[in-house]
């Protein structure tokens, strides 16, 4: 049982790990004109733009400067300690 939620921990590690890895890519396509028009700048678009409207909504541009991805990133870095910690206190309740 235990080996199958560090599995599972480890799987969930990875794909917040791979989803930051996204977020970031779509950040450095707004640094490329007409990136974000070409077919793999609309899927980073689909898959990116979701989490990261959530703070575009409570966090307003610097002028031009959208400071919300990296608070976005800066989120999913403690939402990915903190699934961890769960996992590994799950794991020792179980022993």
């Amino acid at each position: 049982m235990v080996e199958s939620l560090d599995l599972l921990r480890g799987l969930t590690i990875q794909v917040i790990g791979i989803y930051r890895i996204v977020i970031f890519i779509h950040i450095l396509m707004s640094w490329v004109p007409n990136m974000r028009g070409s077919a793999f700048g609309q899927i980073i678009d689909k898959i990116a733009e979701p989490y990261l409207s959530f703070f575009r909504k409570f966090i307003p541009p610097l002028g031009m400067i959208d400071i919300s991805p990296i608070i976005a990133l800066i989120a999913l870095s403690f939402i990915q300690a903190g699934v961890s910690n769960v996992f590994y206190m799950i794991m020792e309740m179980l022993g």
